[in-house]
């Protein structure tokens, strides 16, 4: 056949299919409205088994692990038709750090008000667990957790959380990050820990240059038994004092950034955040031979749920709102890659209507219907009863003491005044910061259940012009 003869048929071929859909009475489907949007299974188990892979060691926050979960999610956001809203016309966006080794073992002093100072040696009688700082002191300041869930601190406290109910000391440690006044808590460890000087140093998290910390501002520690006898026989008000020797280099960690411009004049200036944290743990200590940390619900299960509305949202014509998507580096370190986010955000910060953080949904909780997913600090704002009213299979926190509002991304936009919230199942499994948490861990059909049920909600919420608003006394 000759071109022109080909061209003829293709054209008498296209106007048939026409007549016959003229005939029917039926249009073909160009709203992105038209159906609700299934989800992609195969989608949501290929992301889990690149980002959660041993090949990926861990994805370290402000490593090149991270860089390359960064890289990866890039090239995705480009398939799915998101535009690039990084550094240079691209979807990375890096964040200058200052990584810190520890090269000396650091010590405690307690010095009471009236008596001699006593020095605590690191790994023989305490513990860093964490820390954003290699200096701070300040006044002790007890606290029985079973008689006090909120104390009240005096500025620059370091406090020394006691108790029977570890999950009610973990809440006053959260309740004490969340507090201006204090600076660090101890705890009381367990006595196998401990028993000789370590030769093994901790480390310390990264910093962004140019700023003391990133989401949390608070130093953990655990001391032996025979330690904490000797802090509850000291007076309140004595200093305790936190010195470590630490050598400084350059860094980065790294964003992945797209953006879909809104389509309508008017409501393309409320843009709608969706957001993960793309790093986790990368290489630790080894339990029972695993030494690599794969994160797989923490949170490569977030990271992928942000796709798959990336995949959605990218298929049809734009929404009328802007949709950022937004994978965050270094949130095992305090925050870091949203806190930079929100210091250069694509569009001015006053634009963001709502941020929509996916944090640990790789496995149901028990505390809520299956296959349902909850909301940190709903009774905040109007944003999840109005998820939950478009059909999110989306409930309220069961865990309030656990304070998980404050302990994602969430939180560094929510302090600026975003509505800004994370969406999680999270059941409080062992496997937490765990080698454990692995592809073998996790529940695929509770994940595509939950994340199908968000699908067409958030579709609903970057379409309309619902003004998501902080409750009265719920922005923090």
């Amino acid at each position: 056949m000759t071109i022109r003869r080909v061209t003829t048929f293709l054209i008498a071929l296209f106007l048939a299919s026409v007549s016959v859909v003229a005939q029917d009475g039926k249009k073909p489907q160009s709203s992105a409205h038209a159906a609700k949007p299934k989800v992609c299974s195969a989608c949501i188990r290929a992301h889990e088994e690149f980002l959660a892979s041993d090949a990926m060691q861990g994805r370290g926050s402000g490593t090149h692990d991270e860089l390359l979960a960064a890289t990866y999610v890039a090239a995705e956001l480009r398939a799915y038709g998101i535009a690039p809203a990084g550094d240079d016309g691209g979807y990375i966006q890096a964040a200058p750090l200052i990584k810190r080794k520890v090269t000396a073992p650091p010590r405690l002093e307690i010095t009471p008000a009236n008596g001699s100072p006593v020095t605590l040696q690191y790994g023989k009688d305490f513990l860093l667990r964490f820390s954003t700082a290699p200096e701070f002191s300040g006044p002790l300041h007890k606290v029985d957790t079973d008689k006090e869930a909120n104390p009240k601190l005096t500025a620059g406290s370091v406090v020394f959380a006691t108790g029977v109910n570890p999950r009610k000391i973990q809440a006053a440690t959260m309740s004490v990050a969340d507090q201006a006044g204090g600076i660090a808590v101890i705890v009381t460890g367990k006595a196998e820990e401990f028993g000789t000087e370590s030769k093994e140093l901790p480390n310390f998290p990264n910093q962004l240059k140019g700023q003391s910390s990133g989401m949390m501002t608070i130093n953990f520690l655990e001391v032996s038994p025979d330690a904490a006898k000797t802090i509850l026989q000291t007076d309140d008000g004595a200093n305790i004092k936190f010195v470590a020797a630490v050598e400084e280099e350059n860094g980065f960690t790294w964003n992945a950034v797209g953006i879909l411009k809104g389509a309508d004049p008017k409501l393309q200036h409320e843009a709608i955040l969706l957001s993960a944290h793309l790093d986790h743990l990368g290489i630790g200590p080894a339990v029972n031979g695993d030494s690599i940390y794969n994160g797989a619900d923490d949170d490569a299960s977030g990271t992928t749920a942000v796709l798959e509305l990336a995949r959605v949202l990218g298929a049809g014509p734009h929404p009328k709102r802007t949709v950022i998507f937004a994978l965050f580096g270094s949130e095992e370190s305090g925050g870091l890659g949203s806190t930079y986010f929100r210091e250069h955000p694509p569009i001015p910060l006053n634009e963001f209507a709502a941020n929509l953080e996916f944090e640990m949904i790789g496995r149901a909780d028990s505390k809520v219907p299956a296959d349902t997913l909850w909301l940190t600090g709903w009774e905040r704002s109007n944003l999840g009863p109005m998820l939950a009213a478009h059909g999110a299979n989306l409930v309220g926190d069961p865990h309030p003491d656990q304070n998980f509002f404050a302990r994602s991304d969430n939180y560094v936009l929510a302090k600026k005044g975003v509505v800004a919230q994370t969406v999680s199942s999270y059941g409080l499994h062992s496997d937490y910061h765990h080698p454990s948490d692995d592809l073998a861990h996790l529940d695929f059909k509770h994940m595509d259940a939950a994340i199908g049920s968000m699908l067409a909600p958030v579709e609903w919420l970057v379409n309309s012009d619902f003004t998501p608003q902080w409750n009265k006394g719920g922005q923090p």
